[in-house]
């Protein structure tokens, strides 16, 4: 068996160079919550109804002037946008300041 000592190895970084882009919101954010209404979106997960209902009463004990109204995306696997509830969803979500959704399973 020979022993070759002159073998050579190039050892890659997985890390790609890339230019950074500094973090930002799709929509500005609110600084406030007293007064808004707050959207919760609710997949057929079996834990985000749970999860939200969590949020929803820690959110009412800080905010007492916070609402909420829920919408439950019923079709499972399925982007809103592409079942026959597209409109109501679209509705809904002028009638809403913000929105908190859940995927949990």
């Amino acid at each position: 068996m020979s022993s070759n000592t002159d073998i050579a190895y190039e050892v890659l970084s997985p890390w790609a160079e890339a230019d950074p882009v500094p973090i930002r919101a799709i929509n500005a954010r609110i600084s406030d919550l007293s007064g808004k209404k707050l959207g919760l979106f609710c997949n057929t997960k079996r834990v985000a109804e749970p999860t939200l209902k969590v949020i929803e009463n820690r959110l009412k004990k800080k905010y007492t002037s916070v609402t909420f109204s829920w919408f439950y995306n019923t079709v499972p696997n399925e982007a809103i946008m592409e079942q026959p509830r597209k409109d109501e969803f679209e509705n809904w979500l002028k009638g809403v300041d913000e929105v908190i959704a859940a995927y949990g399973d």
